[in-house]
């Protein structure tokens, strides 16, 4: 599976991206707002496995995918897409620090609501994030999802309870953007 945008490639991970992807989910600073990490070598070895297993299964219903820069196919992050309910599903994403700031979030993730939206005939596409992760948040508005609300303390994680911030965007407000796939 790939998705092109003007300056990325939204593509299936592979064995050989492991060492990129451990390169930022070992990193606190990235992962202190998610529901892993940060990982050891062994803990991203494991998540590429189970994301290739997720490739062969019928029908697929999960989509984690490598973002990477369409110059020179260099791994900066992630992004994924859970089918649930068959009408519902949750997008995510992460980047390497070093990418953080110029807007690959927010394009990775609009290529993924279109992929959605138009390949996957999903009705309702949400996030949630972290009520201070501001940075998340924001990609969520600039990709034109609305706020739905605040889950309060409904996920233990890392030794205390979390609220989340929920964003959502339905298949008649999403503005189709012209996207390459293969």
């Amino acid at each position: 599976m790939q998705l092109e945008t003007e300056r990325l490639i939204i593509r299936d991970i592979r064995e050989t991206d492991w060492e990129r992807i451990h390169a930022y989910t070992s990193m606190p600073e990235v992962t202190q707002h998610t529901a892993w990490g940060p990982n050891t070598e062994e803990d991203t070895r494991e998540y590429v496995q189970f994301v290739l297993d997720m490739q062969q299964t019928q029908p697929r219903e999960g989509y984690e995918l490598a973002i990477c820069l369409k110059s020179d196919g260099t791994l900066l992050g992630g992004v994924g897409i859970h089918v649930m309910e068959k009408t519902n599903a949750e997008i995510g994403y992460v980047l390497n620090p070093a990418y953080q700031g110029k807007g690959y979030a927010s394009e990775a993730a609009s290529a993924l609501l279109g992929f959605g939206f138009n390949e996957l005939g999903i009705h309702r596409i949400y996030a949630k994030c972290r009520p201070h992760n501001t940075a998340s948040e924001n990609v969520m508005k600039k990709i034109g999802m609305q706020r739905e609300g605040l889950l309060r303390e409904h996920w233990y994680y890392k030794g205390s309870f979390h609220d989340s911030v929920i964003y959502s965007i339905l298949s008649s407000e999403y503005v189709r953007q012209p996207m390459e796939t293969e």
